[in-house]
């Protein structure tokens, strides 16, 4: 007597099972991708320092993140380091430290930084500021900017622009993410 033929699991079709599988795999992959552009574009800047201006706060190479929304409910204050587009049109956006705000005069001579002819207390400077410098007059919409390597540093002492609008702020650096993680202030 023969044995009646069982049903071969393995052989039947399985596509709409796999159709499910790929269609989940393509919807993760488009959100994430999705997440990647809102959060890149709206929320964060991540940038390599390009050079030595910010030395020894920030050294050559570093990678940082900026956050896009610091400024979304306060103004930017003396001694952020920010993000910025450079005032006379380089295609490179710089990292400096904001030094004169709106309606500031700013000199620099002996040593030193003078905002409205008080001497700057910066521990973050590795040695005194050459030169003498200014009367700088920051605009209402404009912030004076230094790096940290102030003999060592393009910023706003030389720039045809002296001053970076506000709208050409990108973001307030909040920490190194490599070679090692630490904040940045």
């Amino acid at each position: 007597m023969e044995k009646p033929m069982q049903a071969d699991n393995k052989s039947k079709p399985r596509s709409p099972r796999i159709r499910w599988e790929l269609f989940s795999w393509v919807r993760l992959i488009l959100v994430s991708l999705v997440l990647a552009f809102l959060i890149s574009n709206f929320v964060v800047v991540n940038a390599v320092v390009p050079t030595g201006s910010m030395e020894n706060t920030i050294q050559i190479s570093d990678r940082i993140m900026a956050f896009r929304l610091s400024y979304l409910f306060e103004d930017p204050a003396r001694g952020d380091i920010i993000i910025f587009e450079p005032p006379d049109g380089d295609e490179d956006w710089y990292v400096k430290r904001i030094i004169g705000l709106p309606g500031d005069t700013v000199e620099i001579h002996d040593g030193g930084v003078y905002i409205n002819g008080t001497r700057l207390q910066e521990d973050y400077v590795k040695e005194p500021t050459q030169g003498v410098f200014g009367p700088y007059h920051v605009p209402e919409d404009g912030y004076f900017m230094m790096g940290d390597n102030r003999n060592d540093s393009l910023d706003s002492r030389f720039w045809k622009n002296h001053y970076v609008r506000r709208d050409q702020i990108k973001g307030k650096v909040l920490f190194e993410y490599y070679p090692k993680l630490q904040w940045v202030n």
